[in-house]
Parts: C-alpha cells; sequence; structure tokens
C-alpha cells in the first residue's frame, strides 16, 4: 500500500512541476516583452535633444538698444524700462550677410509688448517678481519676431 500513496504524492509534485515551469517561462516571457518595448521607446522617442534645437539658438552681432519708458502701473506708480534686444545668428544671415550688414531693426514690437504686459500691473508684483516677468516678455518678444531674437536683457528697470 505504500506504492499507491507514493504515486499519489509523485503525482502532484509531477503537475505542479509542469505548472511551475509554465508560470515561469510566461514570467520570462513577459520580462523580455517589456525589455523590447522600453529599448524601442527608448531609442525612437527619446533623443538627446540636440536635433530639435532651434536654429536661432546663436546669438548673432546685431543688437538694438531701445530708449526706456515710463510706463504706468496700478495704484499711480511707474516702471521705467529699457532693454536690449540681442537678434539671433539667423537673423544676421537673412538681413544682408551677417555683421549687421542689412536693415537696421525696429524695437517698435517690443515696446509695445512691454507696455501691454506691465502697463497696469501692481507694483508689488514688479518689484518681487522681476525675473518671471522678464521671463514671460522675453518669450512674447521672442514669439513677436518668430525667433529672429535670441535674448532680452534689461538696461534699466526702475519703479516709483
Amino acid at each position: 500500500m505504500t506504492k499507491p500513496t507514493t504515486k499519489k504524492k509523485d503525482a502532484p509534485e509531477g503537475e505542479d512541476a509542469p505548472k511551475g515551469g509554465k508560470k515561469k517561462l510566461l514570467i520570462i516571457a513577459l520580462v523580455a516583452v517589456l525589455a523590447i518595448g522600453a529599448g524601442a521607446y527608448f531609442f525612437l522617442f527619446s533623443g538627446s535633444g540636440e536635433a530639435e534645437a532651434d536654429p536661432a539658438a546663436e546669438a548673432g552681432s546685431v543688437v538694438l538698444a531701445v530708449d526706456p519708458v515710463a510706463i504706468n502701473l496700478a495704484g499711480g506708480s511707474y516702471l521705467k524700462l529699457g532693454f536690449t534686444l540681442q537678434f539671433s545668428l539667423a537673423y544676421d544671415e537673412s538681413a544682408g550677410g551677417g555683421h549687421g550688414g542689412g536693415a537696421t531693426p525696429d524695437g517698435a514690437k517690443a515696446m509695445d509688448i512691454a507696455i501691454s504686459q506691465f502697463s497696469g500691473a501692481a507694483l508689488s508684483d514688479v518689484q518681487t517678481n522681476r525675473e518671471a516677468m522678464k521671463a514671460a516678455f522675453e518669450a512674447a518678444v521672442i514669439e513677436a519676431y518668430h525667433g529672429d531674437v535670441h535674448e532680452v536683457w534689461y538696461t534699466e528697470y526702475v519703479t516709483q
């Protein structure tokens, strides 16, 4: 009688072994599929970003100083704002062969954006959020000049 008992013990172990083998094979296959998917995503969708860089990313030789202007703020205060536009290398090349050989750029669009963005702002915002307001102003100017402006620098920023 010990033989049937032994066979019963062997039979469940024999049944568990193939199930365990199938589970291991399934897990290995799942891990392999995930690894292949992650590798494909990495190689296809995550580049270094250098290929997507804007061609206007380099500073050119044209610099335009815009005369300071007094902009009325909320509460009777004002901001005297002066800035300089650094144009891009792409602007240099399209405006007359580089080295500022082309027409002088116009700062009217940038001045209009400055007046629109700063006019009516609270004095406390202008004093405490200077860098954030400059970043918004610079982004709006770059967009208005279609990427021809590389950077904006404040030359005068006085509040009263």
